[in-house]
């Protein structure tokens, strides 16, 4: 089971409802299991943060990052997050929210190589997956 605050629930809920139009753009292209039928998450809350993305079957997380992440200080706490999930055994992809409307066949292509290498279970609703 992962690690979580309960202390976030109610901000994760909140986030959901008011997701940015990256998210919600991203969302629209990985929701209902359309990536290789894989289940992603919408902030989840895995330790003491709340991260945009989680498929847990890949242990893939992925972050869409706005302005404020690339300053000095948020690039510091980037860094921190980040180091954090991977001792927790995940992957974490960060996009920009621009390259995600400018590009996002190509981050789709990234999340899709990555579910590729991951070990997928081997049935799926309705049958055997392939």
């Amino acid at each position: 089971m992962l690690p979580f605050n309960k202390e976030l629930k109610k901000f994760a809920r909140e986030l959901r409802k008011n997701m940015t139009d990256a998210e919600r753009f991203l969302w629209t292209k990985i929701r209902r299991k359309q990536l290789k039928g894989c289940q992603f998450y919408r902030q989840k809350n895995i330790g003491n943060y709340i991260v945009d993305f989680y498929c847990p079957v890949a242990k893939l997380i992925i972050e869409i990052d706005g302005g404020q992440h690339y300053s000095k200080e948020g690039t510091k706490k980037d860094k921190i997050r980040d180091n954090y999930m991977a001792r927790l055994g995940f992957t974490v992809f960060r996009f920009s929210d621009r390259e995600i409307f400018e590009n996002i066949n190509g981050a789709l292509e990234r999340i899709y190589e990555h579910l590729e290498k991951s070990p997928l279970p081997p049935f799926k609703k309705g049958g055997i997956s392939k």
